[in-house]
């Protein structure tokens, strides 16, 4: 378990596309708004990791093209948010202003290439090889990743939402956005080529 803990940690808090997505969104719309988006990402996340962990990474080595393509929509939908974050004001309208919701947490989660990878990489160093079932192995290991994620972009959620609270103004909130709109085009690009 320690081990399992200080594997995830530096993947978990280091920026990646979830974390600037739920600091960008913490300091957009606040900590309370991200709750549905959280809830969507963490849902897939344990989905996923659980699917992956049962012999998911199998079929893509099977089919490397559908790496390929989860690859390219993951980078094409973080430039997307990167891209109305960058357009956004203090003040929108109630149309243009609205936080992120469950189904775009879980789109980011599924759409995110190097997720796979990460999970795939655990469960290669924890999940034990010897014959046997591996079902209660792969739950607790899933859960494990599932609950640091959470509380990685709590923290993430938290800070996005300090930092913002230091730029309420029309025009620090403009250049707020602008900046983490420029670091999640930054990840994208970094998903892209990686």
């Amino acid at each position: 378990m320690i081990a399992l803990l200080v594997f995830l940690f530096p993947l978990a808090y280091s920026p990646g596309p979830g974390n600037m997505f739920f600091a960008a969104n913490g300091a957009r719309f606040g900590v309370r708004a991200t709750i549905p988006a959280s809830a969507g990402y963490h849902l897939a996340t344990w989905i996923v990791t659980v699917a992956i962990g049962f012999g998911f990474m199998a079929t893509l080595e099977r089919l490397p093209g559908l790496f390929v393509a989860i690859k390219w929509a993951g980078s094409a939908y973080v430039l997307y948010l990167a891209w109305k974050l960058f357009r956004a004001g203090a003040v929108e309208t109630v149309e243009d202003a609205r936080p992120a919701g469950f189904m775009d947490g879980a789109v980011l989660l599924v759409l995110n290439p190097k997720a796979y990878v990460i999970i795939a990489l655990m469960f290669s160093q924890f999940l034990n090889g010897s014959g046997g079932s591996h079902t209660g192995a792969v739950l607790w290991i899933t859960t494990v990743f599932t609950l640091n994620n959470l509380v990685a972009f709590t923290v993430w959620t938290l800070i996005g939402d300090r930092i913002a609270a230091q730029f309420s103004e029309e025009r620090h909130a403009h250049l707020l956005n602008r900046l983490f709109g420029l670091v999640l085009a930054g990840v994208a690009i970094w998903m892209m080529v990686g």
